[in-house]
């Protein structure tokens, strides 16, 4: 979307209003100028202090407010910036808050990056296809910071595990099989670190007790652009459906994507380098946080022993930067 909007409006700035959680990471995407935090917790309304707030942004005079959003709260601030032109799709309670607004047609728009995208062009135009690839720019200096920070010295090939995901239970492949995984890579000569929020801590623990005292545990340790800094660093990926499967995918690097309860229909990792480890049980996918079933065939059903069967063996290690344009290049 931010790509598309750059290449309609040559020159125009861009302002992201965001989480704080949120903000180093669109710091790292070159088209956003400014991010301005949303101090609203999720759910609340806080109609009062959503005008305030609107009000104070009229001075930047902004022309333009794209609402990613479809609830009402998410219109408010947008409305009262008095913002001339206000698009979103049509959502609940949001007409007259929006003064663009799009029916979302899911069939003919079924994935997420789609109906972002088509966002950002004029009201009726056909989305044009295909899209670009989200690209994140981690630079060599930064990167070469965060290892010295954690003590890292990658003269290995490096695997990444991200075994978290936050929506729930159902979307996460079992610390075991990871644990059972990592032996076979350091066999095979890699590196293992694990990368996740504190949240993941629990599960990256498990991934270690399981005989696994030679992996870097770095969940819960690393702040997000740190994290992506340590990402742009490795030679595979392997990541539940979550959000650093996404970030994984935009740092190009090679990936292997595993999806159980969800669908690589709607929010697939957007990289030619990934490949989505998924069965195609009946059951699946349920959308659940949990597996309502109580088997988690979708997950434990795809063993270590078929994931590894997609893990090339390791080359000579070179490790990847990326330049300007989001391509790797090695460097010493």
């Amino acid at each position: 979307m931010l790509q598309r909007l750059v290449r309609r409006h040559p020159g125009v700035q861009i302002d992201v209003f965001a989480p704080p959680w949120t903000e180093k990471l669109l710091r790292q995407m070159p088209e956003i100028h400014k991010v301005i935090p949303n101090p609203f917790s999720h759910g609340a309304s806080s109609f009062s202090a959503r005008r305030r707030l609107g009000m104070q942004l009229r001075e930047a005079q902004y022309g333009q407010a794209v609402v990613l959003p479809n609830s009402w709260k998410s219109a408010l601030v947008p409305y009262f910036a008095n913002i001339p032109l206000r698009t979103g799709f049509i959502g609940e309670w949001r007409f007259g808050l929006l003064n663009d607004a799009r029916h979302l047609n899911k069939d003919k728009l079924p994935l997420m990056v789609e109906r972002f995208a088509a966002l950002a062009a004029a009201n009726g135009m056909e989305l044009e296809r295909p899209l670009p690839a989200p690209r994140l720019q981690v630079q060599a200096e930064q990167r070469a910071a965060v290892l010295a920070k954690f003590g890292l010295a990658p003269n290995k090939p490096i695997v990444v595990f991200c075994p978290g995901a936050e929506y729930g239970s159902a979307k996460r492949w079992p610390p075991h099989y990871y644990a059972e995984l990592s032996q076979r890579l350091h066999a095979q000569g890699y590196a293992v670190w694990l990368i996740g929020s504190p949240k993941d801590k629990d599960v990256a623990d498990k991934i270690v007790a399981l005989g696994n005292q030679q992996v870097i545990n770095l969940c819960g340790n690393t702040d997000l652009a740190e994290a992506i800094a340590l990402m742009a660093c490795a030679d595979l990926v392997v990541s539940n459906d979550s959000g650093l499967m996404h970030i994984a995918a935009a740092l190009n690097r090679p990936l292997l994507a595993i999806f159980g309860s969800s669908s690589p229909q709607f929010t697939p990792p957007l990289s030619e380098r990934a490949q989505v480890l998924k069965l195609d049980l009946p059951c699946s996918p349920c959308f659940k946080r949990e597996c309502p079933l109580g088997h988690f065939d979708c997950m434990l059903k795809l063993t270590p022993k078929e994931v590894a069967r997609h893990i090339p063996a390791p080359a000579k290690h070179e490790l990847g930067t990326l330049n300007q344009s989001g391509v790797t290049s090695p460097c010493p």
